[in-house]
């Protein structure tokens, strides 16, 4: 497994925004979106592309394209909120929905949605979610896509636990952990007794979409 954390003041400011207590929702979202924005482009930095050739107004000129389309897939529901960003760096990219939920007493999460494309083998998937908490839900997400052929996966997070981080190495197969990459805005000091990320940002999803 390989871990980027994205080291830049523009990150580490939004960053503080969306730890604030004092952050209202709509600033949330805001702060999320420009976050996500760097993330997603840190985590696209080694996106295999092929040649092309480009004709200017005046010449023709070597460029590039990308080799294989994109997979982004948001683990619902906080991460619909990284969504916006990546299809805006990626709008080209198909995208996969992952719903879990999680159980407030035992921590586990509940599937209750797997659209994800048949056949991803050779296509770059990026797993959108802002917390990284136990690692159960990111557990089973990347466990669902590497059986559906992924080989090159990056989950993009704003924050992590290192008790998460040590679940995916742990959980993975040696295959699926060797292949996957996890970028970063912070990996946080640990989790509380209720399995939440110390300091966090608290509940994400109810940050971004409301108590219900």
């Amino acid at each position: 497994m390989h871990l980027h954390v994205v080291d830049h003041p523009l990150v580490a400011s939004s960053l503080a925004v969306l730890r604030d207590e004092r952050t209202s929702r709509a600033r949330f979202r805001a702060a999320l979106h420009e976050l996500a924005t760097m993330l997603v482009y840190e985590a696209t930095r080694a996106l295999p592309t092929m040649p092309v050739t480009v004709t200017t107004p005046l010449a023709t000129t070597a460029g590039v394209r990308l080799a294989a389309e994109p997979v982004v897939a948001p683990v619902l529901r906080a991460g619909l909120g990284m969504l916006p960003a990546a299809l805006a760096l990626l709008p080209d990219a198909h995208t996969a929905f992952l719903g879990l939920s999680r159980d407030e007493t035992t921590h586990q999460s509940t599937v209750y949605l797997e659209a994800v494309p048949a056949e991803l083998a050779g296509r770059p998937v990026l797993l959108l979610d802002p917390m990284l908490a136990t690692g159960g839900s990111a557990l089973h997400c990347l466990r669902l896509l590497h059986d559906h052929g992924a080989r090159a996966v990056t989950l993009v997070c704003v924050v992590a636990a290192p008790e998460g981080l040590a679940a995916l190495e742990s959980g993975l197969p040696a295959e699926a952990a060797a292949d996957l990459t996890v970028v970063v805005a912070a990996v946080d000091e640990r989790l509380n007794d209720v399995a939440y990320i110390l300091p966090g940002l608290g509940d994400a999803g109810d940050r971004i979409y409301g108590v219900f």
